[in-house]
């Protein structure tokens, strides 16, 4: 009996950077462009389309039951493997068997109809994977408590919050019964209740026999839920086998790559309309700190660009540790200081007073939903180093083994008796 859930053979996937894809284009389109592409040469109006291969000669199997991690940087190939191996995008070359019922959730809504309500989304998804009325009928009161999105049922999806859809997309996919579930970074929208709740139950799905695919930066998450890992980068897997092997390596790794300026990068989410470019970090007096010091008043200064004047702004400035592990969350509404509107550029400030952290690396996550919509979200924006300071104020550094936080503390004593 064939135990294989998906066998991935040299697969390889070429895009182009600027312009539409092929297939993309009218047929009108096709012939202006091929009219006026040597005109425009000549004049050097147009350089020749340049490409890149987001893919190149994957190979791979896994076996069904499996629960496997696929770790890397921001830009490494794993999204655009998971939207082949969902079929949402076509390879260049290469072939890929896949063994069962695919469900997956890589993007906040996906497969969504923003025009149908939350319950119409629930049939509209289970007949996408295949499954009766019956079938989605007997699983639907189950789907509805655990996203938790019962008052809205009956509203346009379009209507939702991201972390309401993120919230019902995943509790359709894993719990339509499919023999493979594909599960991109996308839970990093919800809150950490929600989170655990997803992670609770691709464990069960794993440990009932079906196969999970896990991309995620949270590395403490992919040790609990994997069994083993593929580690990509530009496109190639470099490393696959026993999950605490392959992630110990990518963190080695981490520590020697610099990251892409903030207003360069296309590894983000969102509609774009608000993006975040710079993040920097200064001191009460505005002077720019490259290492952070424990205890000291630390400003998050973030430069932003929109393409019109931002409403109902919320930003998120997420903390995580080396193993990706998520440690603080600030957010102007939670911190009672909306941003009602926002001009087209500017920068906002962050005031983390008394720096909380002990020594160590932190990397930074930002989030941001303008006119109810998400606008940006970019993992990894950023690492930092936090050096050990007078915390508290005693003349005395904090060990390294006193854990990641520090807080005021207030000691008194008394006699018994």
């Amino acid at each position: 009996m064939n135990d294989i859930a998906i066998r991935v053979e040299n697969l390889s996937k070429q895009y182009r950077i600027g312009g539409r894809q092929a297939g993309q284009r009218t047929f009108r389109e096709a012939l202006l462009e091929s009219f006026s592409a040597p005109v425009r040469w000549i004049r050097g109006e147009r350089k020749p389309p340049e490409t890149f291969w987001a893919l190149d000669d994957v190979s791979f199997e896994i076996k069904q039951g499996e629960a496997v991690g696929i770790i890397g940087r921001n830009g490494a190939g794993k999204s655009t493997l998971l939207k082949i191996l969902s079929r949402i995008t076509k390879p260049t070359r290469g072939r890929i068997e896949l063994y069962g019922r695919v469900a997956s959730l890589l993007e906040v809504g996906t497969g969504f109809h923003s025009e149908l309500t939350g319950r119409d989304n629930i049939y509209l998804n289970g007949a996408i994977l295949g499954m009766s009325r019956a079938e989605i009928a007997r699983k639907f009161d189950e789907i509805v408590d655990f996203s938790g999105v019962e008052k809205f049922l009956d509203t346009p999806v379009k209507r939702y919050s991201s972390g309401m859809y993120v919230r019902l997309a995943f509790a359709v996919a894993a719990h339509l019964e499919p023999e493979i579930l594909v599960v991109d970074e996308v839970l990093a929208v919800g809150d950490a209740e929600f989170q655990k709740k997803c992670l609770g139950k691709m464990s069960d799905v794993a440990s009932g026999g079906r196969t999970v695919l896990f991309v995620s930066h949270n590395m403490a998450a992919v040790h609990s839920l994997c069994n083993s890992a593929l580690l990509m980068s530009r496109g190639r897997v470099v490393l696959s086998g026993n999950t605490d092997h392959v992630v110990e390596k990518y963190l080695d790794d981490l520590n020697f790559v610099a990251y892409q300026p903030l207003k360069q990068r296309t590894d983000r989410g969102g509609n774009g309309r608000l993006i975040f470019t710079n993040i920097a970090f200064e001191d009460n007096n505005g002077k720019h700190m490259q290492e952070l010091i424990s205890g000291k008043d630390t400003y998050i200064v973030l430069e932003y660009e929109a393409k019109e004047v931002a409403k109902n702004v919320k930003i998120s400035i997420g903390f995580s540790n080396s193993m990706g592990q998520f440690l603080l969350m600030c957010n102007n509404e939670l911190a009672g200081q909306p941003f009602e509107t926002l001009p087209l550029n500017g920068q906002i400030k962050c005031l983390l007073p008394k720096l909380p952290f002990s020594q160590g690396v932190y990397r930074i996550n930002l989030f941001c939903e303008a006119n109810n919509e998400v606008a940006d979200w970019v993992q990894e924006a950023a690492s930092i180093s936090v050096t050990s300071g007078d915390f508290y104020g005693t003349g005395k550094s904090v060990p390294l083994t006193h854990g990641g936080f520090l807080t005021t503390q207030i000691w008194s004593h008394c006699q018994k008796g």
